[in-house]
């Protein structure tokens, strides 16, 4: 829960663009253009279940057209509302200038618990919606395209992806008005692990770079440090298995909605995942500490904090309690603008919303890109790099043979150099790319500007001055 006199989280995105925007040189109107959300639909519809009709409220905001399709994501929850949903499309608009994915800034929301619904039923209320949004062009290819967000993933992508396409028959593009779908209906390979994967790619990058350790006091890499992750949703699973797994780190907690386990020699990411899957929470699991107070476990001593769940769960009340030098936030908005100034006077850093969770958009983009292609990635390519691969490996032993050099090539080096380049293996390597230009960018500002003191005003100068470009050159 917030603490009292804490901004809103549409408030908190505002007060730090200003932060930004006071070290910048843009004309106070174009200053008001870059800020402003563009357009908000509200739409409130009915859907016959159980004997009677439903009436459900969902949102879709346009935060910024300077380029277009407009991209973001759709959540189902109860929280939706206006200014949640146009807070996280403004969040949209930075984070795509920022990863340079040619996208403006949008998001979409239903009032909606889907746990309430079973698998009928939310495909009837998903198809409604989608109805409601493609008929004002709200989805679709070329002006407005969704992705999954909280409560919602691969299996409303296809419904929506299928709407479109009844109501759009002649529409060559149709796959391409949604990204986020299953990769037998048009998605792509990773995108489902996009978004953590994408957290991971972000700590790599920042542990690369020994000034940037020194500032959260941290030094070596990624492998022994002890990570809390709040929230083992599709974003803080795939973070905290593949940093545990193949970086060496130990996630010494894991907070879930019910409670939070515990184990300072650090959690079987996957073995939690299963038994939440299973039993439905947390509670029960065998071999770690249990607690009921979970906000508490975010206070824990640990090298990195990941919040991967909701917005606002570090702000004023618990940000000085807060004892992890280094905070990456996997989720939207997980700081409060209060705990922000808090948690910069102590001295800690926090790698932002924009940049970390970004993964999801670039790959949403990689997906968008292959359905305006309508070919998979790699299929060209892939068996040429082979053949080329072989060739040098046949001509090394020939060379050692002829010669009586006594040469070998490894068993696993020739199994992985004679591996073309598949639809994941280019879709990883794309997003390896994205995070580390993007984190050179805001790095280069951070330590470039005297006046610049944090990461999260370095990504905000970077994305609003490349917004501010692009205004420009319409000629705004």
């Amino acid at each position: 829960m917030l603490a009292q006199n804490e901004p809103s989280f549409r408030e908190s995105v505002d007060l730090m663009f200003n932060r930004a925007v006071r070290l910048m040189d843009l004309s106070p109107g174009l200053e008001q253009k870059i800020r402003v959300c563009n357009s908000t639909y509200t739409v409130r519809f009915g859907v016959r279940l159980r004997g009677k009709i439903e009436t459900f409220t969902g949102y879709r905001s346009v935060h910024s057209e300077h380029m277009e399709p407009v991209k973001g994501g759709i959540r189902y929850a109860m929280s939706v509302n206006q200014d949640e949903v146009e807070a996280l499309a403004a969040l949209m608009t930075y984070k795509c200038a920022l990863v340079e994915t040619p996208f403006g800034g949008s998001k979409g929301g239903l009032c909606i618990d889907p746990r309430q619904w079973d698998e009928h039923e939310l495909e009837q209320i998903t198809r409604r919606f989608a109805y409601e949004l493609i008929k004002r062009d709200l989805i679709h290819p070329a002006q407005n395209v969704p992705a999954p967000d909280m409560g919602t993933g691969e299996r409303e992508m296809a419904w929506i992806a299928d709407q479109y396409a009844r109501m759009n028959t002649t529409d060559i593009n149709a796959k391409a008005c949604v990204t986020g779908k299953p990769p037998h209906a048009g998605g792509i390979q990773g995108r489902v692990e996009a978004t953590g994967r994408g957290v991971q790619y972000a700590l790599r990058e920042f542990f690369r770079h020994k000034d940037d350790k020194a500032k959260a006091g941290l030094a070596g890499d990624i492998d022994g440090k002890r990570i809390v992750v709040q929230g083992l949703g599709n974003v803080g699973y795939h973070a905290a298995k593949f940093l545990s797994e193949e970086d060496g780190a130990k996630v010494i907690a894991i907070i879930e909605r019910d409670g939070a386990l515990l184990d300072d020699k650090g959690l079987a990411v996957e073995e939690v995942r299963q038994w939440i899957a299973k039993h439905g929470t947390v509670k029960g699991y065998p071999g770690a500490e249990f607690t009921e107070d979970g906000a508490a476990a975010l206070e824990l001593a640990c090298d990195i904090l990941i919040p991967a769940a909701m917005e606002g769960v570090i702000h004023k009340g618990n940000a000085a309690r807060i004892k992890a030098p280094l905070i990456v936030e996997a989720a939207n908005g997980p700081i409060t603008f209060g705990a922000d100034e808090i948690l910069r006077q102590k001295g800690v850093v926090i790698i932002p919303d924009m940049y970390a969770n970004a993964g999801g958009v670039t790959v949403s983009y990689f997906e968008w890109v292959k359905n305006l292609s309508h070919i998979r990635f790699g299929r060209m390519q892939r068996r040429a790099e082979e053949a080329r691969s072989r060739l040098l490996v046949e001509e090394l032993e020939r060379l050692s043979a002829d010669q009586h050099l006594g040469w070998s090539l490894g068993d696993g080096f020739k199994e992985k150099f004679l591996q073309g380049s598949d639809e994941l293996a280019l879709v990883r390597s794309g997003l390896d790319d994205t995070m580390r230009t993007a984190y050179q960018a805001m790095r280069e500002v951070w330590h470039g500007r005297g006046d610049v003191e944090d990461l999260r005003v370095a990504a905000y100068i970077v994305s609003i001055s490349r917004v501010a470009q692009t205004y420009k050159s319409k000629g705004l």
